[in-house]
């Protein structure tokens, strides 16, 4: 049978027991709880009362069923404060069922509330006769309500929240000792759904006191963080919930991304999100935003403090964004506002020039005053100046200055193509960033000049006149710049493809018939003129043909191959003999009867003198090494150089970094590579001869030369220092980093610098991505020109053949098996390196050894495609690993290649198939992820992958043929989320793929 908890009604006959003597020892001890070590203690601050009987003044106005059973106590504490405590111990009678009823509680929108109760319970082994009815524990229950309603609820229809016991109960003996054992429990009640709600009490024949009760709710309180103000925050119903909150910034602040936290069950704020910044002009203090004072600034939102305003300027407002500069000092739109205000530099001091022939040397020094900048730059004025009585005037576009006109960070030009005999006039222009904003401003130093004696300038413009079967005529004009009166000119000419046999004549004029020549052939002209100081340089080549033989209609075709060789013979004869009777009246000679010195004077000459033609010089032609050495290679105080710290070892000694700060230069990083203590002669010159070979070389892709330290010890090569180190490792430190145009551009960086070397006739020989150098802008730039080198410590990293070491797996065939070293093998090499780049520094041919590398090669097999390879760039790995090495491209039509595709990166879509990516190697050499696996494991062992054998296996995959059937999806579903390792286990798959399509290795 149901009861409704109203005593209107009358449906419990509950009667009401009198305590006798336990109920007044049960009041007797709660009067010595409130009197003894009662307190009221605040709430904290993230929780709010709905209810807190400690804290009513009047009446509770809770209502008891029966009527006599709960019992109101009204006392007050210490302080006189009313307190309000319930009591019930109907013990003595069976069937006990008394109830308390709250007043309606408004739960305030939370949808998790708290209730903490305190009291005391009476052990029930202590009553006389240990009742049997006694008990010692008692109910509570709640009534969802969205109003008050009068409480006529049934007793069925509350919702059991738990039965509480007691931790701590008294006994007799504890009213006499006055023992205080007041007990505390909280629980929870959620999700609520209405706005408010009842409590009740149920007693089942215990003797309890409810000292009090608190009902609360948890919230985030109201708090700023990092300058957002996030609000009062209701905790959610869920015990691990976790609510988001947007913050809102605070006046005079600013975010980029919106401010959030979260609001925890306990009432915690949690896992901040954004933030907000003071806005310019603003700084933070205690939580807000306050304007900068006169005298101080705050340019971004991102600084944290106003600054004090740089020198040379000042504000006198508050909440200032920048400040405003001094008269006659500026700042450039992209000076930052942190930096001082500057002013224009004063003019460059002790200019200097150095005059050969038509060509001036200007040197200069800093100015004494840089403005304040460090950004100053010079600009070259020339004019000419014909007499005194007219004015000067512009050189005009002839004249070519080296490096540059305007805009030259160093304090030397060489003016070049200047007329003989004149007067002229430089103005050396020193400006820095804010010059510009300074009209009238202009700071220059002023030198004089009178050009010598010079020999023409080289003759550009060359025509062919009549064509025959045994003659050429050719005509030129005169050179733009002849520098005094043509004496003669002197023709070159040899057939195509035969330069070290020539022969040379001379002319007054500017046109000659060469006679004597044979049918059909190639040759090419080349001609300089001569005044009295001397020959000038030679013109480019010219090539032009003679006309074919042509034989008559009736002839006797049979005999067109005796003639012919009867002519070449006679032909051979004759030039001999000519050239024999010839040679002592100097008409024409051969190179080969030149004098050495001659010769090597003219080559080394041709080398300095010659504008924009350079050519490598040989240090080892040198016999005095140092020679060499101080001719290409600057020298420097050792007391300039800073060493920091060791980052590498070489074949020599140790490889440092460090600082270098030259007069009248800025200090900059720099790398050092030291010679060992109780280095050998040949040692030292090994050492100092890559400086030799360096110090010639001047790209923005190869690595550059500072100077060396060969007059103190240790000896030293400084060179400019590659943040990134060698790019195969750094390729290795970031696989699958990099986009395609990004990869691209480096390879691009290379070929252009491996253009400039081939340009200038040098060699490599070691191409490889180890011997590449990559900065912090990801510019490569080709290194290691050392000519004794130590490739590897793995002794199979180097083919050895009587002519030292050669790495075998970046070395072109024809290299390895003749030692014949080209640009074209080094073409080759240029396409290994392409394939590390695309792979991220896979190791060439994987495990195999030099001898199976030699042999594939030999055999036909190329490296495949690496994964996610442009279809573009693979065809031209395979054009650069041609057998023929006049197959392959030239470097300058790489970079062609390789600025095409950068242009249109559309080009670069197309990938290789897996079934073009087909190796045509032999099953038995077994390169790294091919090959005839017997199980899954020994397949991902051989490619060190084995940490995903369990991984393949619970997938299924535990054979190869069901390997072969894994794809990118399938790896990442399984676990392997690495890129790296994603792509290497890809490879090997497509690998076997490819093999199977050819039929070539069973699975």
């Amino acid at each position: 049978m149901s009861h409704t908890l109203d005593s209107v009604n009358g449906l419990c006959p509950w009667t009401f027991v009198t305590w006798g003597r336990y109920g007044t020892h049960l009041t007797l001890w709660i009067f010595l709880i409130i009197s003894s070590s009662y307190r009221a203690i605040a709430s904290p601050s993230n929780e709010v009362n709905l209810l807190d009987s400690r804290s009513v003044m009047g009446d509770l106005g809770w209502i008891a069923f029966p009527k006599n059973g709960w019992e109101e106590i009204g006392e007050v504490d210490e302080n006189y404060a009313p307190i309000h405590t319930y009591q019930v111990c109907k013990v003595m009678e069976q069937n006990q069922n008394n109830w308390l009823l709250t007043n309606w509680i408004s739960n305030e929108g939370a949808s998790r509330i708290f209730i903490e109760l305190k009291f005391t319970l009476r052990d029930c082994n202590s009553l006389p006769g240990g009742l049997g009815t006694c008990k010692e524990t008692f109910n509570v229950y709640y009534f969802e309500s969205n109003e008050e309603d009068g409480r006529n609820i049934r007793e069925n229809q509350y919702i059991k929240i738990d039965t509480i016991a007691a931790d701590e109960s008294f006994t007799e003996l504890d009213l006499g000792d006055r023992v205080m054992k007041l007990n505390t429990e909280v629980r929870d009640v959620g999700p609520l759904t209405k706005k408010g709600f009842y409590l009740a009490f149920q007693d089942l024949g215990a003797c309890i006191a409810l000292v009090s009760v608190r009902v609360y709710y948890k919230r985030c309180p109201t708090v700023i963080r990092n300058l957002a103000c996030f609000p009062d925050t209701i905790t959610g119903a869920d015990s691990s919930q976790l609510l988001e909150v947007s913050g809102s910034c605070v006046n005079n602040s600013v975010t980029d991304e919106a401010p959030k936290m979260h609001c925890s069950a306990e009432g915690e704020w949690l896992v901040p999100i954004g933030k907000c910044m003071c806005q310019e002009g603003y700084e933070e203090k205690n939580n807000t935003c306050q304007a900068c004072q006169p005298g101080f600034f705050k340019s971004s939102p991102q600084s944290l403090m106003c600054s004090k305003c740089p020198p040379h300027s000042y504000t006198h407002e508050e909440g200032s964004s920048s400040c405003i500069c001094e008269e006659h000092f500026y700042r450039r739109q992209s000076d930052p506002y942190t930096m001082s205000c500057t002013r224009p530099p004063t003019s460059p001091r002790n200019a200097i020039s150095n005059i050969n022939e038509t060509s001036v040397f200007l040197e200069w020094m800093f100015p004494s005053d840089t403005g304040g900048r460090k950004d100053v730059f010079y600009n070259i004025v020339c004019k000419k100046c014909n007499s005194l009585l007219s004015p000067c005037e512009e050189c005009g576009l002839h004249v070519r200055y080296i490096p540059q006109q305007t805009g030259l960070r160093n304090t030397s030009v060489m003016v070049i193509d200047l007329q003989a005999h004149t007067n002229y006039t430089f103005e050396i222009e020193a400006e820095n960033g804010v010059s510009e904003l300074s009209p009238g401003s202009r700071q220059y130093v002023s030198v004089n000049v009178t050009t010598n004696q010079a020999a023409p300038s080289p003759i550009s413009i060359v025509k062919k006149g009549k064509i025959a079967k045994n003659c050429i005529s050719i005509l030129w004009q005169e050179p733009d710049r002849p520098n005094g009166i043509i004496l003669e000119y002197e023709i070159k000419y040899f057939e195509k493809d035969q330069e070290t046999s020539y022969t040379i004549i001379k002319s007054k004029e500017t046109e000659i018939t060469v006679e004597g020549l044979k049918p059909a052939s190639s040759y090419i002209f080349q001609i300089r003129a001569r005044t009295a100081a001397g020959y000038g340089a030679f013109s480019r080549r010219f090539e032009f043909e003679t006309s074919p033989l042509s034989y008559a209609a009736t002839g006797d075709q049979s005999q067109i191959p005796i003639i012919a060789v009867s002519v070449t013979v006679g032909v051979i004869l004759l030039a001999s003999i000519v050239g024999f009777l010839l040679s002592g009246r100097r008409c024409g000679y051969s190179k080969a009867k030149q004098d050495p010195d001659e010769e090597k004077m003219h080559f080394h000459n041709g080398h300095i003198k010659l504008p924009g033609i350079k050519t490598y010089i040989d240090p080892h032609t040198y016999e005095d090494p140092n020679q060499a050495v101080h001719e290409f290679a600057k020298e420097i105080d050792a007391s300039c150089i800073t060493i920091e710290r060791v980052i590498g070892a070489g074949e020599f000694g140790e490889v440092c970094s460090g600082r270098i700060r030259l007069p009248g230069k800025r200090e900059f990083n720099v790398a050092i590579k030291t010679l060992k203590v109780g280095y050998s002669d040949k040692q030292r010159r090994d050492f100092l001869g890559e400086a030799s070979i360096m110090g010639q070389f001047d790209h923005p892709n190869i690595i550059h030369l500072e100077g060396v330290v060969t007059k103190s010890k240790p000896v030293m090569i400084v060179t400019e220092y590659m943040e990134n180190g060698s790019l195969d490792t750094f390729l290795k430190k970031n696989d699958g980093q990099f986009t395609i145009i990004q990869l691209v551009g480096m390879l691009r960086g290379i070929a252009s610098g491996m253009k400039y070397l081939s340009d200038m006739g040098y060699v490599h020989r070691d191409l490889a991505a180890r011997n590449i150098l990559i900065n912090s802008n990801l510019v490569c730039k080709v290194s290691d020109f050392g000519l004794s080198r130590i490739l590897e410590d793995d002794p199979e990293a180097a083919y050895t053949t009587r002519g030292g070491k050669i790495p075998i797996r970046w070395t072109a065939p024809e290299a390895i098996a003749f030692r014949k070293f080209t640009s074209a093998s080094d073409v080759w090499s240029y396409g290994i390196v392409m394939w590390e780049v695309m792979s991220y520094g896979e190791r060439p041919y994987w495990e195999m050894t030099n001898q199976d590398v030699i042999k594939a090669v030999e055999e036909g097999y190329r490296l495949p495609s690496p994964m996610d390879c442009p279809a573009a760039l693979y065809q031209l790995m395979l054009d650069c690993w041609q057998k023929e090495r006049n197959s392959r491209p030239k470097f300058e039509e790489i970079v062609s290649i390789l600025d095409k595709l950068i242009r249109n990166p559309n080009s670069l879509k197309t990938l290789v198939n897996a079934s073009n990516r087909v190796s045509n190697f032999l099953s038995e050499h077994r390169p790294l992820g091919t090959g005839c696996y017997r199980s899954v494991n020994e397949w991902l062992e051989a490619i060190k992958m084995g940490r995903y054998t369990e991984a393949f296996m619970e997938n299924g995959y535990n054979s190869m043929d069901a390997v072969t059937q894994v794809t990118l999806e399938d790896l990442r579903r399984f676990g392997v989320t690495l890129a790296g390792h994603q792509k290497k286990i890809m490879n090997s798959i497509q690998e076997m793929r490819a093999q199977l399509l050819n039929g070539m290795v069973p699975l």
